[in-house]
This record gives structure tokens, C-alpha cells and sequence, in this order.
């Protein structure tokens, strides 16, 4: 059958994302940008961060909600987001027998530009036009393949510094080949629409504790206010204020997880100047108030 090829590189590329993350459920390697991951249960929504990157499930299951967007990836097809999203990720389907075992890859734009700026890289029709700036995509034997060399060079680490590179490249390249590659090659192509509304997300993600001003924002971005409204929400799946909120809800849940903070203090740190307010906009996207999710979070 034609598709034993693709079912044994993904099984190649389980056992050897198994072997390298052992028990840990996330490994940091000497690749730059590069980890591995494994669960062994399925996981409860939990909020985070995606930055541009690929994420290919070797095994199992997980689904992404991006505003009232659900993107579900497995074994047969992969992530991929062009710029950071604030984001909702479980894993669905993964047991002590079977762990969903996973690989991510974040992206660099400048890797990416240098791939379009070639003359002799193809390049599918297609700008991105209204699509997410995430999306899954068909797992070919041939992105398993860049893959499972990548992982490979853990093995011999002395090859990483020249090696990682050129593979890195490969997986970019395959990437761009499909028309889900759209988005990417958009917002790294200079003056395009979507690489203008990526200038005002980064600003955002970069200044998400001070107020936002649309008219700012379009500076910013070289555009014009309803304009940039639609392409933001295009890519988003939400408006730039909406997209703010959720980075402070974030951050501030950071805060009180990871340094102990207050929610009152956490609240302020990250832009809120009403704790009311904060307490309501935490309790919608979480599920409860803010130090009983922190004093449930801990205990889980």
C-alpha cells in the first residue's frame, strides 16, 4: 500500500523521540530551538503560548483552541503556527502503553526568508489570504524523514553545530511546499499584509502590560485601522485587544504559579488597574477565580 512508507518513517520517528526523551514528559536538547515530548494520559486544557514553530505527533493525539477555532493534530498531520498565539492545548489521546510522543520546532523567519529569496525554490500559488496563522497540514514521508535525522543527530552531538542547520532548513522547505505553507511565506515576505499585522502581534506580545491604541497599532503595522482589524483577527482568530487580554491573563497566571505572587499584585503587574475586573476576565478563560485555579493547578 502507498501509505506504508509514511506509517513505518512514523514509527521510526516514535521509537526514537521515545528513546531520547526516556520518562521525562519534555526534553530540552542541544539543538537549537528543538524538544521532544511524551504523555502518558490524556491532559485537561491548559493555557499557553505558541510561538512560530512546527509541532509533528510521531504518536497520539492533541487539539489546539485558537479563539472559537479548534485545530486538532495527530499522527497523520502536523502544526504548524507562523506568529505567537495565546492559545488553549490538550492532549486527547495517550496511555502508559501507547504515549503520545511528539517533536517541536520553533521557527526562525530569517531561515525562512532565505528559502523565498532563492530563485530556485519553488513556490506553490497563494498569499494566506484569510487563513489562521495556524493550521495542520498532511505529514509526508518526506517531512518524517528531515525529522527523524534531526532527531538522529542528538547521537552525535559533534555534528549538530554544521548539521542541525541544513536539516532545519529541509523542514522549512517542506513546509513552504504546501498551500499550508501559505500563511508562513506571507509573513515573511516584506510589505505583505500578514508581515505588517505580524509587526503589531509582536508589539503586543512585547507590550502587553501597557494600554493598546488601535490607531498606534496601525502605525505600527504601516496600515489602516479596519484594515488591520480584519487581517489581526484573520490570523488570530481574535481582535488585538481580545489577543492582549489573553497574553495578561496568561502572564499573570505565570505569576502567581511560578513566583508566588498575589492575585492583586499579578493583576497589576501585567496592566489590570481593577481587581474586579481581572477576577471576572480570569475566572471566563479559566474556569474559576484566580487563587483557587493557582491552589488546584499546584495540588494537580
Amino acid at each position: 500500500m502507498a501509505d506504508n512508507p509514511v506509517r513505518e518513517r512514523r514509527a521510526e520517528l516514535a521509537r526514537k523521540i521515545a528513546w531520547y526523551v526516556g520518562t521525562a514528559e519534555k526534553k530540552i536538547t542541544a539543538i537549537p530551538r528543538f524538544s521532544l515530548h511524551r504523555r502518558t494520559s490524556p491532559t485537561t486544557p491548559c493555557s499557553s503560548t505558541y510561538e512560530a514553530s512546527l509541532i509533528v505527533v510521531a504518536q497520539g493525539r492533541k487539539q489546539v483552541d485558537l479563539g472559537a477555532k479548534k485545530f486538532v493534530y495527530d499522527e497523520s498531520r502536523y502544526l504548524v503556527t507562523s506568529v505567537d498565539l495565546p492559545i488553549m492545548t490538550r492532549v486527547v489521546e495517550a496511555s502508559e502503553e501507547k504515549p503520545c510522543l511528539a517533536l517541536m520546532l520553533k521557527l526562525e523567519l530569517s531561515l525562512v526568508r532565505e528559502l523565498l529569496s532563492r530563485e530556485d525554490i519553488p513556490v506553490p500559488a497563494g498569499t494566506g489570504g484569510d487563513n489562521p496563522a495556524m493550521t495542520t497540514a498532511e505529514t509526508t514521508v518526506e517531512l518524517l524523514d528531515a525529522c527523524c535525522r534531526m532527531v538522529d543527530l542528538l547521537g552525535t552531538p559533534q555534528d549538530i553545530p554544521f548539521l542541525s542547520g541544513l536539516v532545519e532548513r529541509e523542514i522549512i522547505y517542506r513546509i513552504l511546499q504546501g498551500q499550508e505553507g501559505a500563511r508562513l511565506r506571507a509573513i515573511a515576505t516584506a510589505g505583505d499584509q500578514s508581515q505588517r499585522t505580524a509587526k503589531a502581534i509582536a508589539w503586543i506580545r512585547t507590550n502587553y502590560a501597557q494600554a493598546v491604541r488601535v490607531e498606534e497599532l496601525a502605525e505600527v503595522a504601516g496600515m489602516g485601522v479596519s484594515t488591520l482589524h480584519h487581517h489581526f483577527r484573520a490570523m488570530t482568530s481574535m481582535s488585538p485587544l481580545q489577543y492582549q487580554k489573553q497574553l495578561r491573563l496568561q502572564a499573570a497566571r505565570a505569576r502567581m504559579l511560578v513566583d508566588g505572587m498575589d492575585a492583586a499584585s499579578a493583576a497589576f503587574e501585567v496592566g489590570y488597574e481593577s481587581a474586579s475586573q481581572f477576577n471576572r476576565e480570569y475566572s471566563r478563560l479559566f474556569g474559576q477565580p484566580p487563587m483557587r485555579d493557582v491552589r488546584a493547578s499546584r495540588v494537580a
